[in-house]
């Protein structure tokens, strides 16, 4: 063999030795650039929890070209990623307060799974409970995100607000950023329903936070033990125990009685769990978590329930306050207790003042007749222009925020602040100067029940 093909053939061993064994049809990828790209909309919904669903639907009925940016993999926030399936109330004192957009999704799903309605012409009393509508989760998902895509809403799903200025030309310049993407996305209004008004902070305006939060809740569903063969004055006496020995952690779970009894629907309380940020709301979780485990490695040493099981758990600990907007109005909790409808006024909220705790929580039952509503200028930031919020994170001090923030709530927030930037696009203006008869027409031709049509 001649010097010159003997080093060709040894190269080519060489090569086989260190290069990578590729099978048929595959491909070397070199290393994946960001993408990056530049979109325009008239509306951009942030966050597709409960209000951001309906006011991206709302949005994108009206005609408008709608983005919708949602940082997890599914719509839905509270409801679904939350598990808290039961977004009441949306009847008040024998009438339907709330109607709209989420009511339309809420029997959707009620129907699609052979549900029941409550029936809402029996008074609920102190029980409210009686009148909350129970969901299917998952099939509540399905059917938003169906909605959704039917309005012509482009979604988003793993992205997140890094930068948000106002553009030169009017509106705001958006920029997410999500796996393997970074997006610029100029919209001409822009509405925050991230629940925490990250959106209304990074466009640079002020938000209010009380001194402590409300604790937040992971919900999951235990089984594999009999109640009525359980001891439960020696049951509660152990809890108490592992609590005093620090084993167990106070204020985690009030009641081993309720927990058991409820099979750990909504009993747990993690304190100041925070979504604000990936790093609060990781905290959240792992502590969420951390404490069903604890508990279910106690309780599975206790007579009767050794043989305890998990069945289900939800992805993460839901928060119930983390920040609420400087608003051009706050509500107060007198104007909430006292149904005081004010002249701007685009929804109801119907629910007991219900703050959470270390000691629980006692809800506040309104006074009968007395349904409280919510003003546009609650839910636009001080200052802003083409700037509008819906959810939780609306103007409002602590007391009335804990009855404002559940979910029924939320949805007639977010189809009224929607309507409110349709018409602004529409007429070249800011969410706070649009006419109020113009807002009132459009809400309800979509089903919604404006506070000027209740008597």
């Amino acid at each position: 063999m001649k010097r010159r093909a003997a080093i060709a053939t040894m190269g080519a061993f060489s090569l086989g030795l260190t290069a990578p064994r590729l099978l048929n049809g595959e491909v070397i990828q070199r290393p994946q650039p960001i993408k990056k790209e530049t979109l325009h909309t008239d509306i951009l919904v942030i966050g597709g929890g409960t209000a951001g669903v309906v006011a991206a639907i709302q949005a994108g009925r009206a005609g408008k070209k709608t983005i919708l940016v949602e940082n997890g993999s599914m719509l839905g926030g509270t409801t679904t990623t939350g598990g808290v399936a039961f977004p009441g109330l949306f009847f008040a004192w024998g009438k339907q307060v709330i109607g709209g957009i989420g009511w339309e999704l809420v029997q959707e799903a009620v129907a699609l799974n052979d549900d029941q309605l409550p029936d809402f012409s029996v008074p609920h009393g102190r029980q409210h409970w009686k009148h909350q509508v129970h969901l299917n989760g998952p099939l509540y998902a399905l059917v938003i995100e169906d909605k959704c895509v039917e309005a012509g809403v482009d979604i988003r799903f793993y992205e997140t607000p890094a930068e948000i200025v106002e553009h030169p030309k009017g509106g705001w310049k958006v920029t997410t950023v999500g796996k393997g993407t970074q997006t610029e996305i100029v919209c001409n209004q822009l509405i925050d329903c991230t629940g925490n008004a990250l959106a209304v902070s990074l466009a640079g305006f002020n938000r209010l936070r009380g001194a402590e939060i409300q604790p937040g809740t992971l919900m999951f569903r235990i089984g594999g033990y009999s109640l009525d063969q359980l001891d439960m004055p020696q049951i509660t006496r152990a809890f108490k125990e592992a609590v005093d020995r620090g084993i167990l952690v106070k204020g985690e779970f009030l009641n081993v009685g309720s927990l058991l009894h409820k099979a750990g629907d909504n009993v747990q309380h993690i304190a100041a769990a925070d979504a604000t940020t990936s790093t609060s709301h990781t905290i959240a979780n792992l502590k969420g978590r951390a404490s069903l485990l604890r508990t279910v490695k106690f309780l599975r040493t206790l007579p009767g329930l050794e043989r305890l099981k998990v069945l289900d758990m939800q992805h993460e600990t839901a928060s119930r306050e983390t920040y609420r907007i400087d608003s051009t109005y706050q509500i107060t909790h007198e104007d909430y207790v006292t149904g005081r409808i004010f002249d701007d006024a685009v929804s109801y909220s119907y629910y007991p003042i219900d703050l959470h705790d270390e000691n629980g929580v006692v809800p506040k039952h309104l006074k009968e007749g007395f349904v409280a509503t919510i003003p546009l200028r609650a839910l636009i930031p001080q200052g802003s222009r083409n700037l509008i919020v819906a959810g939780r994170c609306l103007g409002s001090d602590r007391l009335a925020n804990s009855a404002l923030r559940v979910q029924a709530s939320c949805m007639g927030m977010g189809q009224a602040a929607a309507a409110a930037a349709v018409i602004a696009h529409s007429q070249g203006k800011t969410p706070a100067d649009v006419p109020m008869a113009d807002l009132r027409q459009l809400l309800t031709g979509h089903g919604a029940i404006v506070p000027a049509q209740y008597t």
